[in-house]
């Protein structure tokens, strides 16, 4: 049975810029991605994702519109072993609001798609990120 995480692909629109979070690991190889985390016993997908970005971004579900016609999951191995990560995209209400970061994470950018992709070290994620912001750009 593959591992399961879940977690929020979150942008913000400036100056007619629509820019991803991109948060920085604090462990292994420091790798770049969107808030995510493993689905714990009791909770569905989008629970996950919630609270995931909570405790990792510090942004609450009030914070942030869930754009319910997005949904998509990635599939991939970890140390041998099957995960499936499912991203909801979401856009921040207010681009101003802070991003308070956890210990799981050291960094964070508000990237632009070539910039979020570049952070991006592995290619399902920069297809992934492709793929919602050229949702954003036709819907």
């Amino acid at each position: 049975m593959p591992v399961r995480a879940a977690g929020l692909v979150v942008f913000r629109r400036v100056a007619n810029e629509i820019q991803y979070l991109m948060m920085q690991t604090s462990y292994g190889e420091h790798h770049w991605t969107p808030p995510k985390g493993h689905v714990d016993p009791g909770e569905n997908d989008l629970q996950t994702a919630l609270r995931e970005t909570e405790e990792e971004a510090g942004l609450k579900d009030t914070q942030f519109k869930i754009v319910e016609s997005f949904r998509k999951e990635l599939h991939y191995p970890v140390k041998g072993k099957p995960k499936v990560v499912v991203y909801w995209l979401s856009e921040l209400l207010d681009p101003k609001t802070e991003v308070k970061l956890s210990k799981e994470h050291q960094a964070f950018e508000w990237a632009e798609i070539n910039r979020a992709c570049e952070l991006a070290k592995y290619q399902d994620l920069q297809d992934l990120l492709k793929e919602c912001h050229s949702f954003l750009q036709t819907n």
